[in-house]
């Protein structure tokens, strides 16, 4: 919103207020953290999801680290594992409405990197991840609103890492992945509830390392590393409430594996990427269509991870 300074009469209140957002007072946050430049980083970008511009800083993590998975509640973000040099557990988290470095949160139930989160309003959830010398299949759990260690929830059909997820208010949707080879598997669990995943369908094309974001109804995978063609372009989506296979959606500018993406209810943005670049770009999710540019990142970096207090898991 515009910064009005002063003292306003009556007429002039009445003749600005056609440039309020009333509707939307308090756009979503974007956050970017960590990553690698070539040297890994522990700083957090910012951005607002509904303007075009670059992005800011909001704080640090507590370390440099890269491929670690992050999530987002309406007041709160959340960062968990990753790779310092060293495999981590660590949970960390940031609140939205305050710009600064990240606070203890727990820990995940293994140090591992290459990890997932999605999240509902009140649950975040962390999925797979590799443990330095072998992928696993675990699910995890925390409640955001309160800091503790993670709880088990279930499983995925596969030990993976390098996966996506992506959430509806009800659904969390686990996105390819690899362990041996680069997989095509969606699939979902029911957030509240605990329990093994169910079947979604396939991507287009099998791959890991892929952005995600969504609306309450349609969920986004951006670019990712593929067998045949080593990294892509593709862009493909999803409506979560049904299953079935992934349709075509449009392309990035180029491709690229290891981007972050995050969204608010309309719009999802797709983030760095190797080969290491500072773009942003964005979809509008519920049409089809390329992507277009938002602006850039504080460092041309990849292998971070992106969260947003109003994606469409978000009531």
């Amino acid at each position: 919103m515009p910064n009005y300074n002063g003292v306003w009469s009556l007429s002039t209140q009445y003749q600005n207020a056609a440039t309020w957002n009333a509707d939307n007072p308090n756009p979503a946050i974007g956050l970017y953290a960590g990553g690698t430049t070539g040297s890994l980083l522990n700083v957090i970008d910012q951005f607002i999801i509904a303007t075009t511009a670059n992005a800011t800083d909001f704080g640090d993590l507590s370390a440099t680290k890269e491929k670690l998975g992050a999530l987002g509640s309406s007041t709160r973000g959340v960062f968990g594992g990753g790779n310092t040099g060293s495999l981590i557990n660590v949970i960390e988290f940031i609140t939205f409405s305050t710009a600064g470095d990240v606070t203890d949160f727990g820990d995940i139930l293994a140090s591992v990197d290459q990890i997932a989160g999605c999240a509902s309003s009140t649950r975040g959830i962390f999925l797979g991840g590799f443990l330095g010398n072998n992928s696993q299949n675990v699910i995890q759990y925390i409640t955001i609103a309160t800091a503790g260690n993670a709880t088990d929830f279930g499983n995925l059909s596969a030990t993976r890492n390098a996966l996506g997820a992506l959430s509806s208010t009800t659904r969390g949707v686990a996105c390819g992945g690899a362990f041996e080879s680069y997989l095509n598997i969606l699939e979902y669990v029911t957030i509240a509830s605990t329990g093994n995943v169910t079947d979604f369908g396939d991507l287009t094309l099998g791959r890991s390392e892929v952005g995600t974001g969504a609306s309450p109804v349609r969920g986004l995978m951006m670019g990712g590393a593929a067998a045949s063609i080593n990294r892509t372009n593709i862009v493909d989506y999803i409506t979560i409430a049904s299953t079935g296979n992934a349709t075509d959606f449009g392309d990035l500018t180029a491709a690229s594996n290891g981007m972050a993406g995050c969204s608010n209810k309309t719009r999802a943005v797709a983030l760095g990427g190797s080969p290491l670049v500072n773009t942003m770009q964005y979809f509008t999710i519920d049409t089809t269509g390329n992507s277009s540019d938002f602006g850039d990142l504080s460092a041309a970096k990849g292998f971070g991870a992106a969260c947003s207090n109003g994606h469409g898991g978000l009531a």
